[in-house]
């Protein structure tokens, strides 16, 4: 009897950067194998990286993002994981999800392996509820509704946009907080997905992330961080209020919770310091912008979205550094090169609020 088509096989891209061998792909193999990889290589593009034998994959390296996107490369970031944005602008697929080469299978309480690209596939196909807040999480899960109290005005829910999963073993944690609990390690499997209201921000993790790409590509822009910039490590979180903000006034929908990945890797708390010691201080000033933040009506698409909150990123938080003068301008840059190599008249992605 043949197996099942795995689901969304042709419509989906799992996008990885990495600066190493991708030996972590054999424990995926059962779940990934099906389905095409984009492998973004980091730092030294004169490096071979190899990949295990039967797996479908591009990969490109920093020659090749510069042949492709000409000087509309500088928007690209450098000896960082944020490279993994070029993976996204140069898929063709509806669906793209990431994960970084430090993740492995999680196991559920039961000891069963966890299939994150199915769960997250699950959470995308079925709606957000950003509007009203349902107190058993995600009605659309098997063996759950809405409950009593909830409008039936807003049960039909929007369209889903992200879906944001979580990590067993080594938590998201920055360095202050890495280096006052080195030895502290997430061991709680909480089975739930929940809809993050709408006006409500999150730091956004890039390391197992899916998102409908047809929906809100073009603002999943990782920033510019690394080599030659001031600041790293706040690549998926820039990414991941940029985002909030749009979503929001497109009415589309972000979820968070399941799926569980098994993080094995602690980096190094001083490295990460020094990454990230201005943006700790400058993320004061870039929540509470993000959270006034507003755009017009006559915003009706994505690449609309993201070209005004840029322009709002230079009035404003050029302010507080030059460095964000130049961020925005690499915004542009970005919407551009997109654009380019997407060049289907862009539709409305929801309904300006």
């Amino acid at each position: 009897m043949a197996s099942p088509t795995p689901v969304l096989k042709d419509e989906l891209d799992i996008v990885i950067p990495t600066i190493r061998n991708l030996d972590f792909l054999e424990m995926w193999r059962p779940f990934f194998q099906p389905y095409h990889l984009i492998i973004v290589q980091d730092g030294d593009p004169s490096k071979v990286i190899k990949v295990p034998k039967g797996f479908d994959y591009e990969l490109y390296n920093r020659n090749d993002i510069n042949r492709i996107l000409g000087p509309k490369a500088s928007c690209i970031s450098f000896k960082d994981s944020a490279c993994r944005c070029f993976g996204y602008m140069v898929s063709k697929k509806k669906y793209i999800f990431t994960i970084d080469d430090d993740c492995f299978v999680a196991k559920d309480p039961s000891g069963n392996d966890i299939n994150a690209l199915e769960q997250h596939i699950k959470n995308l196909l079925t709606p957000s509820t950003p509007f009203f807040f349902n107190t058993l999480y995600d009605p659309y899960r098997e063996g759950t509704d809405f409950v009593r109290g909830y409008p039936f005005s807003l049960r039909e829910g929007v369209p889903t946009a992200v879906s944001h999963g979580l990590w067993l073993n080594i938590p998201d944690y920055d360095a202050p907080t890495q280096l006052v609990k080195p030895r502290e390690r997430n061991t709680r499997f909480v089975d739930a997905v929940l809809t993050i209201p709408k006006g409500t921000l999150f730091p956004m993790c890039g390391m197992n992330l899916a998102f409908d790409r047809e929906l809100i590509g073009p603002a999943m822009y990782f920033g510019l961080m690394g080599d030659g910039q001031p600041i790293g490590r706040y690549d998926d979180m820039w990414a991941g209020w940029c985002m909030k903000v749009i979503c929001d006034h497109l009415g589309l929908g972000v979820k968070t919770g399941l799926p569980y990945i098994w993080h094995s890797k602690a980096s190094n708390p001083f490295v990460n310091l020094k990454k990230e010691y201005k943006g700790i201080y400058w993320q004061e000033e870039l929540i509470p912008f993000f959270q006034a933040a507003t755009l017009p009506k006559e915003c009706t698409t994505v690449q609309s979205c993201y070209k005004e909150l840029s322009k709002q990123v230079k009035a404003k938080l050029g302010k507080v550094d030059e460095y964000f003068i130049k961020l925005s301008d690499a915004m542009l840059t970005w919407i551009e090169a997109w654009d380019e190599l997407n060049p289907s008249a862009p539709l409305p992605n929801g309904n300006a609020k």
